[in-house]
């Protein structure tokens, strides 16, 4: 037998899996309501090659970072250099400019959904093809409020899951002006404790600094403790964005924690990061992450344009999910049609047919089994009711509907039966 490749996952029908963040129901319910509810916020959503040219990442991501080392990179048979996406921001900023939408008026407010891929050591709900749903702000205007904006749309998201287990956690990384001193400082102030930190922690000495701050080696957490905090070396237009922009959480009743450690792993962000955490997920906690990333625009080669926005891991924010968290559109069949004799199999497909147009959803046995088997394979698809069809049914028109749950059964004429059914 050929298996799947090493950190990917086949996501499945509940009924084929115990793996709460490989069930498809569980997808479907985070992506239905991120489209219902981003749409209110005046967002439209894009989809982007999921393969790009390598060059675009090593712009917008960095040639240092975690997420360029881990990028599938390969040649084409034309001798491109191609790479499989291991983020969506840059590839919605490359349409952005490559698409000409800043000649629209106003913010161009963007969403996505879709898979991402990174080779990484898979581990639970890390895998290296994962799923994320994002948004992005782009255009001339840097104000706070499209960042508290974006943020309250995330808190009314997450309530709508009912995950209500998480933390906020903000801070300001500074910009060009302000953050070089904070940088230099801070390699300063490592390289006196160095050969305390992790390997890892050394390796970004070198690279860069920042991302030290965001090591979880607990080892590494005391040295950590002594490091010069980002936002008292703010300079002052940072200083009033940061405080505008809690101001204007503090106006909405969203709460967070100021986090000085707070960094992100990317090399475009400036400004405002944020993260929001689950109390579910163990170590690796963080559901969602983001920022403001105002000068990537131009490390790809387009025009001036600021940006904000996040990206949320699909596999972490299903397994926070409540346990009867489910997607009522995916759920089992309405009804389970099983017949007797020739002539009700033909009667039940036309019937089926007639229900479907109504809009509802029914499975209709297709072997020929007996009618206790029938109804086995209609418990097993968890069906809420099922029909029997024989020549009674034919020669009346009429239809004893059962309840899969109580076994109560109601006889019904086709457009009561359809009334039924409809109001589930």
């Amino acid at each position: 037998m050929i298996s799947k490749v090493r950190g990917t996952q086949d996501i499945l029908p509940s009924r084929f899996t115990d793996k709460v963040d490989a069930q498809i129901e569980r997808w479907l319910l985070v992506e239905r309501i991120a489209r219902d509810g981003f749409r209110r916020y005046g967002f439209s959503e894009i989809r982007t090659p999921i393969i790009e040219r390598t060059e675009l990442f090593e712009r917008g991501v960095g040639t240092d970072t975690d997420v360029n080392k881990e990028m599938y990179t390969f040649e084409d048979k034309d001798g491109e250099r191609v790479s499989l996406r291991p983020e969506s921001t840059a590839s919605v900023v490359r349409a952005y400019i490559e698409q000409a939408m800043a000649s629209q008026p106003g913010l161009t407010k963007l969403f996505y959904i879709g898979p991402q891929f990174r080779r990484e050591r898979p581990q639970k709900g890390r895998y290296r093809q994962f799923g994320q749903i994002g948004v992005e702000v782009l255009g001339q205007s840097d104000d706070p409020a499209i960042e508290a904006e974006v943020i309250e749309m995330l808190d009314w998201y997450l309530k709508q899951l009912r995950i209500t287990d998480t933390e906020l956690l903000v801070n300001s990384i500074g910009d060009e002006n302000c953050r070089p001193a904070y940088v230099a400082r801070l390699k300063e102030e490592i390289g006196k404790r160095l050969d305390h930190f992790c390997s890892s922690c050394r390796q970004r000495y070198e690279t860069n600094p920042l991302r030290v701050l965001d090591c979880k080696v607990e080892s590494c957490q005391p040295w950590l403790d002594e490091l010069p905090s980002i936002t008292d070396m703010l300079c002052e237009p940072c200083r009033v964005h940061f405080a505008e922009f809690r101001a204007l959480l503090d106006q909405r009743a969203i709460k967070y924690t100021v986090a000085p450690r707070l960094v992100r792993g990317l090399d475009y962000y400036m400004r405002t990061a944020f993260e929001i955490t689950g109390g579910k997920l163990g170590s690796q906690n963080t559901i969602v992450g983001g920022g403001r990333y105002d000068g990537l625009s131009q490390l790809i080669g387009g025009p001036p344009a600021k940006g904000f926005g996040f990206a949320l891991g699909i596999e972490r924010l299903v397994m926070s999910l409540p346990e009867d968290a489910i997607d009522r559109s995916a759920e089992a069949p309405a009804v389970f049609i099983a017949y007797i004799g020739e002539e009700a199999r033909k009667h039940s497909f036309a019937l089926a047919r007639r229900l479907r147009e109504a809009g509802i959803a029914v499975v209709v046995d297709l072997e020929a089994r007996k009618l206790k088997k029938s109804l086995a394979v209609a418990n097993s698809l968890a069906a809420t009711y099922s029909l029997v069809i024989g020549d009674d049914e034919i020669a009346s028109g009429g239809y004893k509907l059962r309840d899969m749950t109580s076994g109560e059964e109601r006889d019904l004429k086709e457009p009561d039966l359809i009334a039924v059914l409809k109001s589930m």
